[in-house]
């Protein structure tokens, strides 16, 4: 439930191709994420330096670097879990394990491997931090574009843009990747509507697995102290969440105790009021007992039920709420429409909860209705109503408790 306040709402994705001259190419595509929509913030091609960021945006920004072209092994092996010193030999011969970062990328019976040398990354990662942007991840070749080939217009088995091609089979697993720098895209590239630099494609792809790492799984190279820093990144949001709950929460509580105080105190003065003048005058007396037996049958017309507190349940049910539904309307004791007709004065239901809402699907409802049924309070709930609303292509639930 609190995942929405963890995640990073803010990216850019850097994209940091090195042609075979040695000549660096900079693609950057910025998105954020604004009431659960994915919007692109900037997109930028063909900077010649780092430093040329700084003008575009502010420290401080994140940043998820993918490198590729030159200086890069890439190497297609039988699907192998873990790349570790003992298989590593396989891959590149009398070279040493620690001397390089591996990225290892799995689709189908094949393990796409990436091979970087660490002080080529950790070149790219000082001087970033130097002008005070924040690497939380890094990736190496066009492999991180497998979370994103179904947001693009791309539809063959062969993918090919900037200089990658990508062999997939019918079942979209990756057969073979080859990079020649004269290979293009034949057609202009899109993301859902919106059009893309095929150069931006990688750029694009790392950013937006940074922001949503917490739905899927990134493709990145195992850079541990990238890695270190992204969960410190998360783990201090998490804490700064908790407190700021947990703060609200200490506030509420003397808010009500307050509200309770002052509500009591003066009905405390009123009572006095009241003793005092019964004692001096029985028609007094007659008169405030009057006046008690009209609230006590008016509290129970009201549907009045003790000492209950009914915003724990509904507390407890807005926890088990799944995600793809919507409330429009929460009614404790709703109004008994037929009692009142026929007894021509207001009646309430006692003990139920209405409960009204929105959802594309019936499953998430009956999801919710069985998480419901776990807690030792429910005697009983039901699914009164799901209507399709055909024009807003969703559906109104109603359920009684």
């Amino acid at each position: 439930m609190l995942e929405r306040f963890y995640m990073i709402k803010e990216a850019v994705g850097l994209c940091i191709t090195t042609s075979f001259n040695g000549k660096a190419e900079i693609n950057v595509c910025g998105i954020n994420i604004v009431k659960n929509k994915l919007n692109f913030v900037k997109k930028i091609t063909g900077l010649q330096s780092l430093a040329e960021l700084s003008t575009h945006f502010p420290s401080k920004t994140i940043v998820a670097l993918n490198l590729s072209g030159k200086g890069i092994l890439q190497k297609q092996i039988e699907k192998t879990e873990e790349i570790n010193p003992n298989n590593f030999s396989s891959i590149l011969p009398n070279a040493t394990f620690d001397d390089f970062y591996i990225q290892n990328f799995i689709s189908g019976e094949n393990s796409f491997v990436s091979i970087i040398r660490k002080t080529e990354v950790d070149k790219w990662i000082n001087e970033l931090q130097q002008l005070g942007f924040i690497v939380l991840s890094v990736s190496l070749g066009p492999f991180s574009v497998e979370n994103i080939i179904s947001q693009t217009n791309i539809y063959e088995s062969e993918i090919v843009f900037n200089g990658h091609q990508i062999i997939r089979d019918e079942s979209s697993t990756w057969v073979n990747y080859y990079y020649d720098e004269a290979l293009s895209s034949k057609y202009p590239l899109k993301i859902e509507s919106e059009s893309i630099s095929e150069k931006l494609l990688i750029a694009y792809a790392v950013a937006f697995q940074l922001v949503l790492s917490n739905k899927l799984t990134p493709i990145i190279a195992n850079v541990p102290h990238v890695t270190k820093l992204f969960q410190d990144f998360i783990n201090n949001r998490k804490l700064k969440t908790q407190g700021f709950l947990i703060l609200i929460g200490f506030f509420v509580l003397l808010l009500g105790n307050f509200f309770t105080f002052s509500y009591l105190t003066g009905a405390n003065n009123k009572l006095t009021e009241q003793v005092s003048k019964s004692a001096q005058n029985y028609t007094d007396v007659q008169k405030i007992n009057e006046q008690t037996i009209k609230k006590e049958a008016l509290l129970k017309s009201l549907g009045y039920e003790g000492a209950f507190d009914k915003s724990i349940l509904v507390d407890q049910l807005a926890s088990l709420l799944p995600d793809d539904l919507t409330l429009k309307e929460i009614s404790i004791d709703p109004i008994d429409l037929n009692t009142s007709r026929s007894q021509k004065n207001i009646s309430f239901y006692s003990k139920r909860i209405k409960i009204v809402g929105t959802s594309d699907k019936i499953i998430p409802v009956n999801e919710w209705i069985a998480r419901i049924k776990t807690k030792n309070w429910v005697k009983n709930i039901e699914l009164e109503s799901f209507i399709i609303n055909n024009e807003l292509n969703t559906g109104q639930f109603t359920i009684l408790i």
